[in-house]
């Protein structure tokens, strides 16, 4: 993988964690650690992805994502911050985030959601059938799943959650929004239906060769196909 993502953290033993999670899987790191010279690294280099602190010097890293879109920067934005209240992750997404991970954080973590935002942009959506995500494909019409080519047994039900996935790929979603989505229940119904459901086509697709589906440690999952991964 040859993807370049640009560290923008004050906190040397923090950059030090991410960079060691970028390289580990095989993309190139670079640091700044202000606000200003992050903001000159952004706007000079096409970066894939930008890992972005929030209290910096020079500044609220969530404010300058205005700024960073103004200049012309198309990277995709983690803020990866302190301040980890539901409260700060939504004000951090509204502002133009395209995800928010608290600190600390695990790197398994970090890795599954940098590994998200990087696939976020290869889906493929032909003749309104098809959706595309390098190894895996999703036929609309048919209401099927294939992995590389073949063809992988999901219930209907299942097929109703892979393709409720593929339209949010990239971003956590929550049980809740998956029962509100897939089951139409606006409660929570204190059972593991979603989870048991989940479960069993996570394995599915593993099986078939893809670990597309992660889990997002207490908040929900993550879809994020990895051509050729599983496990």
């Amino acid at each position: 993988m040859d993807e370049r993502i640009l560290i923008v953290e004050d906190d040397i033993e923090t950059a030090e964690a991410v960079r060691a999670v970028i390289e580990g899987m095989g993309c190139a790191a670079d640091h700044c650690d202000t606000l200003e010279t992050g903001i000159a690294a952004a706007l000079g280099t096409p970066y894939k992805v930008i890992v972005l602190d929030r209290m910096l010097p020079g500044g609220d890293g969530v404010e300058a994502i205005a700024r960073l879109r103004a200049g012309g920067s198309n990277a995709l934005i983690l803020v990866l911050s302190a301040l980890g209240r539901a409260a700060n992750r939504v004000e951090g997404l509204e502002k133009g985030a395209d995800d928010y991970l608290p600190k600390p954080f695990e790197p398994d973590e970090l890795r599954a959601r940098l590994r998200a935002l990087l696939r976020r942009g290869t889906m493929q959506v032909l003749d309104n059938d098809l959706l595309a995500f390098g190894d895996l494909e999703i036929r609309m019409k048919a209401r099927t799943v294939h992995v590389r080519r073949a063809y992988v047994a999901v219930s209907p039900k299942e097929f109703e959650l892979i393709t409720y996935f593929a339209r949010n790929a990239g971003q956590v979603v929550t049980r809740m929004q998956l029962l509100e989505s897939v089951w139409n229940l606006h409660f929570d119904p204190g059972t593991n239906v979603v989870d048991v459901h989940v479960g069993r086509l996570r394995r599915k697709l593993e099986e078939a060769g893809s670990a597309a589906i992660q889990t997002a440690r207490g908040e929900g999952y993550i879809f994020a196909p990895l051509a050729g991964a599983a496990g």
